[in-house]
């Protein structure tokens, strides 16, 4: 663990806090560490911050919870991705309230061919069957699985992905020392080998029955699209697929069989406007559009970059690949970096007029992909 990451914690643990006041903050200050720094003055300014928080946020400083938090991650093999940092999901930074940070295990990638399949977890032989073959094909067709790594259509949608040698997500409603449900134990570290593990619980964290809605705007904020394969009227399924048509994603269900209740919450999403789906073949037609935007944004790699942009100095070459398409602040470039304010406000301002490094409000820095490449972004 890191002195950069102890602010998010530290902030994260305010009590008041949720995920909407935190962006809020960062979006006004740049930085945790900065936000910790403000005057009560300065944060009551942000929307939602009352004076009596601001005092809270101004007199917090790093409890035992955070203490032992940050000491288990050190110890362990996960990581933390924040909001500023350049592979943080960009999809999911689109929802209104995307959590500060993430535990990730395993390699999330470019989340650009997500797409979430959810359904029951006491699903019938056709919802397990028909969750596998599916997501089989979606696999040999390049795309992400994403799923809550739950008993029975999350478990076969993973298990398919990775019968098929394709990538998978599990976002999980519990912290990692505490997997859930234990049976998926092996399943957990299979699917980071080739895909990755999310949460934004706490190590230690417990499956909460409120955790589940919480973490399912993460499945469908991930995705590009959320496919429901087997649901009853009451289902935790149709809170993903309602989430998704929130974030504005596109729903997709499979149908059953009518007489079984385990489809009639599948069933009501075709009535009220889902696509229909027999196969991968459907959900891919319906998503090509999408793709593509996303694919243009995300398809060119580092060293592709690196061969297209004008000629840089080994400092401006240092500070651009300190960058990457997710604005970053100044101050977290100071510190990674370890180099002089001044110089570094030097050499980001040289890079603006080379055109490759944009610059957005409250001294954010990004590279700017789109004029070079001849992109629209």
């Amino acid at each position: 663990m890191t002195d950069r990451l102890l602010p998010w914690f530290i902030l994260r643990s305010v009590p008041g806090v949720g995920n909407h006041l935190f962006k809020r903050l960062l979006d006004r200050f740049g930085t945790p560490d900065r936000a910790l720094d403000a005057s009560v003055e300065a944060l009551a300014g942000v929307d939602g911050i009352t004076a009596r928080l601001a005092a809270v946020i101004r007199q917090h400083t790093e409890t035992a919870a955070v203490r032992r938090e940050t000491e288990d991650l050190s110890r362990s093999p996960y990581r933390i991705v924040t909001l500023t940092d350049p592979d943080y999901p960009g999809l999911l930074l689109e929802i209104p309230d995307p959590p500060p940070f993430l535990y990730v295990y395993g390699d999330m990638g470019n989340c650009s061919r997500n797409i979430a399949v959810v359904g029951a977890r006491s699903a019938t032989r056709y919802g397990l069957f028909t969750t596998g073959r599916l997501c089989r094909e979606l696999a040999t067709l390049n795309m992400t699985v994403v799923s809550g790594m739950a008993r029975g259509v999350d478990t076969a949608a993973h298990a398919g992905a990775l019968a098929a040698g394709g990538r998978t997500i599990a976002v999980l409603g519990s912290g990692f020392e505490r997997i859930y449900p234990t049976e998926n134990t092996e399943l957990f570290h299979r699917i980071a080998e080739s895909g990755a593990v999310i949460t934004e619980f706490p190590l230690r964290a417990g499956p909460e029955p409120h955790h589940f809605p919480i973490r399912n705007r993460i499945i469908s904020g991930i995705s590009l699209g959320t496919v429901v394969v087997e649901a009853s009227r009451k289902s935790g399924s149709l809170i993903t697929a309602r989430l998704a048509a929130e974030q504005n994603r596109e729903v997709f269900a499979v149908p059953g069989n009518i007489h079984s209740f385990k489809s009639a919450g599948t069933h009501s999403l075709i009535k009220e406007g889902a696509k229909l789906v027999e196969n991968a073949q459907d959900i891919m037609e319906e998503l090509a559009h999408v793709i593509r935007d996303h694919m243009a944004k995300d398809r060119i790699s580092r060293q592709d970059i690196m061969e297209n942009i004008p000629p840089m100095s080994p400092e401006e070459t240092t500070v651009f690949k300190a960058l990457g398409p997710y604005p970053v602040h100044i101050d977290e470039l100071v510190r990674t970096l370890g180099m002089d304010p001044g110089q570094l406000s030097g050499i980001l301002l040289q890079l603006e007029l080379k055109g490759i490094v944009a610059q957005s409000a409250g001294k954010m820095f990004s590279i700017e992909i789109g004029p070079v490449f001849g992109i629209q972004m």
